[in-house]
Formats: structure tokens, sequence, C-alpha cells
């Protein structure tokens, strides 16, 4: 049967992630490049953004020429009429009710170009994963690339609101009360110029020290958790041993240089807050009294003094915000390198251009195939050569090492040999679309993998359109009809997270039938059977020979006895083939294959 690939919303999806293929991923492209790439096509939702942020931030800025203006007017009656308090009242109502619904489109059109930067991201990274060779996945640990697709996407989101929701705000901020300052009064500016760079400078000096003793905290509480992770695991032999007081002893000590660094960062921190807060007032405070002098001397009126003291106290605490967002922007910076490591990833599998197959028979050829990994000389298989016929069973054995795994990877595809050739049909494994080509082959691995959902759901995964009547009819073949029968929601009962509600056996039957249900030409059995028990094994057995029925099977076996039935079966040894026969005919050989069987008696 011609698999039926569930297409629905690929489409979608590759167009998601299509946005960001021409993102810049050269390895000296500064993250900011690399930023600004992802949002290619959404500049105009950042540009609307940031227009509605100027509206809905004036109230920030009238609000103190507002404020100076009714001061202005009810100290010197005789210059302004009263009129002008009730104007500068209804000009500020207006100002501050328009912040609703202006904020909501600043919001609205923001997060439509943030949210669209992060699903496309992750889209991006996931399509990545798929295309990634197996030996790169074998190098990258799965909790690393889990964290690069949800973390590390997070923080590059968390940086871009920052961008617009706090480093765009103080921006714009520092420059317009700036502008009007300038505007009023040059000698005001000129204050502001000279003391917030000295305000500024000491609070950076303060932040240092901080942050260099809540590095050394963190240092210690990182250990503090290695090791009572260490102490938990280690329990039963500490107890078995008596060694309990020397265990609490070891992390009592932990606990107190714990106590003493975390003593000392909250006496900087206590120190820090308060010089910060007497450093801004102290600021602020010769503020007042400079544009209280000079509006006693004639230079500015009395409700200036007022207004430059807002503008003052905003340029204080926008740049201190800025300084505040570093952290958060450095940490954005380094996962952008993080993604990038894995979207510029040059390590894949490519089938662009390569022969599709509609149809397979099955037969395989190696030819003086070798395969050596990069950057070692040592060869994993060497001169191996053996031609498979299809419908033929053949099953691999040696000791640990010998290579059996690697070749059921050539078969998959997953490696490539350094020397020969694997030939499937009589084309060469590297010039064949491998998409294509494993639409007719199933593999049942050591390690069964199932997802959370049904056992429907399981055995029907990547398929569409299949009938209950198919479902049922592998369901029996695979010797799952009496489990299922007995479970109240039958095919609809939720197997748990990896499956962890089932027996390894009931998993394993389970991946047998959703091999079935492909009806494949080509069986790969990774030591189907080797962490079963004996009962679990001989129905996991029953269900095996319903597979691999009249198609070309490869196996790899550590219970030599579950291989007698094979057509013929390989010896490995040292990446070679060291014997080739039946059951029967190694064990009267008395070579290699009699003496691994012997050593399981």
């Amino acid at each position: 049967m011609t698999e039926r690939v569930v297409k629905t919303q690929l489409g979608a999806a590759k167009g998601l992630a299509g946005t960001f293929e021409n993102a810049v991923l050269e390895e000296n492209a500064s993250p900011l490049k690399f930023l600004l790439s992802l949002y290619k096509g959404n500049f105009a939702n950042l540009f609307v953004s940031f227009m509605f942020l100027l509206i809905k931030s004036a109230p920030v800025y009238v609000l103190p020429i507002v404020t100076a203006n009714i001061i202005n007017i009810a100290t010197n009656p005789a210059k302004y009429p009263i009129s002008g308090i009730w104007i500068n009242f209804i000009v500020i109502l207006i100002v501050i009710l328009q912040n609703i619904p202006t904020h909501a489109a600043y919001i609205s059109f923001l997060s439509r170009a943030v949210r669209y930067v992060e699903a496309g991201l992750r889209s991006a990274l996931v399509r990545k994963l798929q295309q990634l060779s197996i030996n790169q996945h074998r190098e990258l640990p799965a909790g690393k690339l889990q964290s690069k697709v949800l973390r590390d996407v997070e923080a590059v989101e968390m940086m871009s609101k920052q961008f617009m929701i706090a480093l765009a705000p103080a921006i714009v901020n520092i420059i317009v009360s700036f502008v009007i300052t300038l505007n009023n009064s040059w000698i005001v500016s000129l204050f502001f110029v000279l003391t917030i760079p000295m305000s500024i400078t000491i609070v950076t000096i303060f932040r240092r020290k901080i942050r260099k003793s809540n590095k050394e905290f963190r240092k210690e509480i990182e250990q503090m958790s290695s090791r009572v992770s260490e102490m938990v695991e280690m329990i039963p032999i500490t107890r078995a041993h008596g060694l309990e007081k020397v265990e609490i002893a070891r992390i009592d000590s932990t606990l107190r240089s714990i106590q003493g660094k975390g003593y000392r960062l909250d006496l900087v921190e206590a120190y820090f807050g308060s010089t910060n807060w007497v450093t801004f007032q102290i600021f602020q405070v010769l503020c007042l009294i400079f544009t209280a002098y000079l509006a006693y001397q004639g230079e500015i009126e009395v409700g200036d003094v007022v207004m430059y003291q807002g503008f003052f106290s905003m340029i204080l605490a926008s740049v201190t915000g800025l300084i505040n967002i570093y952290p958060q922007i450095a940490k954005g910076f380094e996962s952008i390198h993080s993604i990038k490591e894995i979207l510029g990833s040059t390590d894949i599998e490519n089938n662009s251009g390569k022969r599709k197959l509609a149809d397979v028979r099955g037969e395989f050829a190696f030819k003086s195939v070798e395969l050596s990994y990069p950057g070692s000389e040592h060869h994993v298989l060497e001169d191996v050569t053996l031609d498979v016929e299809a419908g033929e069973c053949i099953a691999f054995v040696g000791a640990s090492g010998a290579g059996k795994s690697t070749v059921l990877n050539l078969v998959i595809g997953f490696l490539q040999p350094t020397g020969g050739k694997v030939l499937m049909d009589g084309i060469d494994l590297a010039d064949i679309d491998l998409r294509s080509y494993r639409k007719h082959l199933a593999v049942v691995p050591q390690t069964n993998i199932l997802f959370s959902g049904t056992i429907r759901d399981n055995i029907t995964y990547g398929l569409r359109d299949i009938s209950d009547e198919q479902v049922k009819r592998v369901v029996e073949m695979a010797n799952l009809s009496e489990f299922i029968e007995q479970l109240p929601d039958g095919l609809e009962t939720m197997v748990g997270e990896h499956g962890g509600k089932l027996s390894g056996g009931q998993r394993q039957r389970i991946a047998i039938a959703r091999a079935l249900v492909r009806e494949p030409k080509i069986i790969i059995l990774d030591e189907a059977t080797s962490a079963l028990d004996n009962e679990s094994e001989f129905h996991v057995q029953k269900a095996m020979q319903e597979l691999i029925k009249n198609r070309t099977t490869f196996i790899v076996a550590h219970r030599l006895s579950t291989i007698r039935d094979a057509d013929r079966i390989v010896v490995m040894k040292h990446g070679r083939i060291a014997e080739v026969g039946t059951f029967d005919e190694l064990m009267a050989s008395k070579g290699e294959f009699y003496n691994l069987k012997q050593l399981q008696l």
C-alpha cells in the first residue's frame, strides 16, 4: 500500500517556516542583524506599533508641560486668564483618555509581529531538526535541542518585546524630554548633560559589585543543587554503609557557604538599593535647587521648575531602565547564537534532485562497504559484501561493537558508506530520495517510541484514511486483540507519556502493529525483544512472525535463540563479516556463532 502521509496544514507550516529561510545565518553576522532579518516582512507592523507608542506616551510628555502651565497661571493671574486652567485640563484629559485605544493598538501591531516571529522561528527549528543528519542528533543531547526550541526562542521573543516595550520607550522619553527642555532653556539642558552621566556612572560602579556577588552566589546554588541530586541518588548506598552523618556534614558545609555568600549578597544589594535611591534623590534635589534659582532670577517661570523636574526624573528613570534591560538583551543575543547553531548547520540529509521511488522489491547488495566516522581512522565496517534477495530474512549477530546496528543504519539511510556501495533494487542508496524510499520501510527498535495519545493514534501514526477494518486486522496480527478487548476504552485508551501506562511487551506489539499497518516491503528489527521477559517475548515473537512474512527483513538480535528461523545469519566481528549461514549450518561448523551460542547457555 502506498503510504498516505498526513498533508493537512503542511503547506501552511512550510510557509510559516519558509519566512526564515532567508534569515542571516553567516557565522560572523551580528545577532542584531539576524534579529532584523527575522522581522523581514513585518517592519510595517513594527512601524505602526512605534507610531502608536509615540501617541500613547503623549501623557508622559504633556503632563509636565500642563502642570507648569497651570502653576504659571495660578501664580501670575495678572498675566494669564483663568480660562487657561480649564483649557489645559481639557487638553490633558483628552491626552490621557486616548491612551486606552492607542495602547491597545500599539500592543496589537507589536504582538502580531512578535508572535509571528516566535511561531515561525519554532517552526523553522522543528523543520531543521527533521532535516539534520542522525549523526548530528546523536551528538546533540535531546535536552539541549528542546531548550533551543523552547527556551532560546522564548528568550528571543522576550528580547524583541524589550526592544519595543522598554528600550524604544526609554529612548523616546530621553529624546523628547531633552528636546523640550532644550527648546525652552539651553542652560537647563546643559545641566542635564553634565549631571545625568555622573549619576549613571555612580550607579554602574555599584552594579558591577552586585553582579560579581550575584555570580558567586549563583555558582554556590548550582553546586548545592548538584550535591543534593547526588545525595538523593546515593541514599541507598549511604544508608547501607551507615554514612548518613558524613553526607549530612558534607551538605551542611555547602549550606554554610551559601549562607555566607547569601548574606554578603544581601548586604551588597541593600547598599546598592539605598545608594541608587540616594544618588537619584541628590541629583533631583540639585535639579530642583538649580531650576528654582533660575526662577528666582527670572530666567524661567515658577511652573517651569516642576516641568524640568519631571523631565529630569524621566530621563534618569529611562537611562536606568536601559541599564536594567541589558541582561535581558544579552541573554537574547546568546540565544540567537544558540539558535543559529541549528538553523545554520550544514550537516543535513539532502534529498534534493535524487530519484524518487514509487515502489520497491526489497533486494539489497552490499558491495565492499566500508564506514569510518569523521576524524577517525578506525573502520567501523570494513569490506562488508552481502547480497540479499527480496523477501529474505537476514539476522545479524555478534559481540557489542561488532557493527550490527551500523549495518541497519546503512539500510535505513541514516549513514552513508565511506567506501563501497549499498544497492537497493540495483540502485545506489546514495542516489535515492530517502523520503520516498522510507515510505516502503518500517522500523521496530529496541526502545519502542510511543507518544501521548490513544492506542489507535499510535498505530496509525503519520497515516490518514485508515479504516477500522485495517486497524483491527493489524491488531490481530500483532497479537494485541486479547489485551485491547480487556480495556474499557479499547483502541481509544490513552497510553500515557511515552506509553508509560503499558508494559514493555504491550508497547512493543503496538510498535509492530504500527509497522504492519504501513504494509512495508522492508522491515528493520533492532533487538526488538532483548529487553522483554519470557512471556512478553513469546507474544512479541508471534507478532513478529506475521510482520516479516514475504518481506525483506533485517534483524539484530542479542538472544540467538530468537533468530532460529532466519533465512541466513550473518556473524559480525570487528566490523567484518565472519560467517554467513543458516542456524543449523553455523552450529554445525562450530565457529564464531557456535561460540556465541555457547556463552548464552
